[in-house]
């Protein structure tokens, strides 16, 4: 016989709390499960990830929020991908796209067909087989039809960059529509029997809360997967140099543009985030080769626009818990751990650990093999994740600064070092469907930084060279032509989900 948990504490609020509640109140509106949310009024929310990847539209869908009350609500606006600046060389960038860059030739992959027009001189550019990245040299924008017959309009994903303070607000808004009961205190601690299971939070007016799990949201400090559990840390500093980050708000200057713009900088990298009201600046350096004024005065030279407040300092330490899930406790967000924001996934890993716990959720025998089974799979997307990160460091072409000279030499995990073998040597990446980065993604970083597989698949020679010539071609015009139709990214947020757009 079943033996169902009846309650479920989030100890936090901010985005990854508030996004739990209302994926769980979603998920759970049928069944017999009190949701209860803790959130203090003496805790500031960092307000991290305002920059996200395609699966926060999964994250709407799945909750049932309708995309245009969402955006009006939070200022966001569309990203179709990340533009990189200055890390090949100063004075060149690449682009890394969302969705699919060419479609298979043959049975082949694309870049394989790409590859052997190259090396017949072939014209076209990698990212022209790319609708996102055509779609963001444009500035143009449009939501993918449901239906299209159209490979270029099927092709293109897109996330959103959005106010972090205005999510939580609004799905604060959501989940207590939905049932979920918010308490405004602070947790002193969480009391543990001697299974090691958490039993009850101690408030700050002394009064306790019992619940039949818990999920720390309380950011760094880790308040119940730490403080009270124990878990442990596993510092990945070794491969990821930055520690630090500096961040400011500014007024809007230009258009907005559709992508998150991510520029290397002597001790690290600087990115730019427009949103409808404001744009989101930071940079995020090494404090071994960099100190906190130094960086921020190099931030506020590169920032444009009217400050809208003061630079704030963040530090870090990249890594994850040793365990996200232990007992009666799931750590979400900056509480499981903390990979910096170079390629947009924090959102991404809350709401993939949150579908992970739902796909392996407990009743209140915890039986222990259903627990490793979720930390083992969330424990893979975060080596990917990072793996991915610790790519743009290591295959960087600059070497003008200490810090980026470190990179050319840095500790490469043997995970990312098979790849790049791979890579290398015939230009394949392998990926299975449950990883986030798609093969495409790779190539394009990969590309981005000017490394060329030394052959393409043999197999490729088997067809006709002015064929696939013809083929790529016909596919960049086929692009170009479906982009130009499409409304400007400005035009489309005015028209569809402006808030306090000028």
């Amino acid at each position: 016989m079943a033996n169902p948990i009846k309650s479920i504490c989030i100890v936090g609020g901010g985005t990854t709390g508030w996004m739990a509640a209302s994926l769980l109140s979603t998920v759970l509106q049928k069944a017999d499960i009190k949701i209860t949310v803790v959130e203090s009024p003496d805790i500031a929310t960092i307000g991290v990830g305002e920059s996200t990847v395609p699966s926060i539209m999964d994250f709407l869908r799945a909750c049932q929020i309708n995309l245009q009350e969402f955006m009006v609500a939070t200022s966001a606006s569309f990203k179709l991908g990340i533009r990189f600046d200055d890390w090949l060389t100063p004075g060149k960038h690449f682009f890394h796209p969302f969705g699919r860059v060419g479609h298979e030739v043959n049975g082949f992959d694309f870049y394989q067909a790409w590859l052997k027009s190259c090396a017949d001189g072939g014209a076209t550019r990698l990212a022209d087989h790319a609708p996102a990245a055509i779609m963001a040299e444009s500035q143009r924008f449009m939501l993918r039809p449901q239906q299209s017959d159209s490979w270029v309009l099927n092709s293109y994903s897109y996330a959103l960059h959005l106010d972090a303070i205005a999510v939580s607000c609004f799905l604060r808004e959501l989940s207590q529509a939905r049932g979920v009961k918010r308490i405004e205190a602070t947790v002193d601690k969480a009391l543990v029997d001697e299974r090691n299971f958490i039993t009850s939070l101690e408030l700050n007016d002394g009064s306790l809360i019992e619940s039949d799990f818990y999920i720390d949201c309380t950011g760094f400090k880790g308040l119940l997967i730490q403080d009270a559990l124990n878990v442990g840390y596993e510092d990945w500093g070794e491969y990821l140099p930055c520690n630090r980050a500096v961040t400011v708000q500014t007024e809007n200057t230009a258009s907005l543009a559709p992508y998150t713009v991510a520029t290397a900088r002597d001790f690290g990298w600087t990115w730019k985030i427009p949103l409808q009201h404001r744009t989101g600046n930071g940079y995020v350096f090494s404090s071994r080769y960099c100190s906190d004024e130094e960086a921020t005065d190099t931030l506020l030279e590169v920032v444009g626009g009217k400050l809208l407040g003061k630079p704030r300092v963040i530090p870090f330490t990249t890594g994850k818990r040793k365990k996200l899930w232990h007992n009666n406790c799931l750590a979400l967000g900056l509480s499981s751990g903390f990979l910096e924001p170079l390629e947009s996934t924090a959102i991404h890993l809350v709401y993939k650990s949150l579908v992970h716990f739902i796909k392996h959720f407990p009743d209140a025998d915890f039986d222990s093999c259903n627990e490793q089974a979720f930390n083992k799979k969330i424990d893979a997307d975060y080596r990917e994740v990072r793996d991915f990160i610790i790519l743009h460091y290591c295959t960087a072409g600059r070497a003008d600064t200490e810090f980026w000279r470190w990179c050319k030499n840095m500790p490469v995990p043997e995970s990312l070092r098979e790849k790049i073998q791979s890579f290398r040597s015939r230009g394949q990446v392998d990926h299975s469907p449950s990883q986030f980065f798609s093969g495409d993604s790779w190539v394009s970083i990969f590309e981005g930084m000017n490394i060329r597989p030394e052959k393409y698949h043999p197999l490729m020679d088997a067809f006709d060279s002015v064929n696939i010539s013809r083929m790529l071609q016909d596919n960049a015009k086929n692009i170009k032509d479906a982009v130009e139709s499409m409304p400007m990214h400005d035009d489309f947020i005015r028209q569809n989900c402006a808030t306090n757009f000028k």
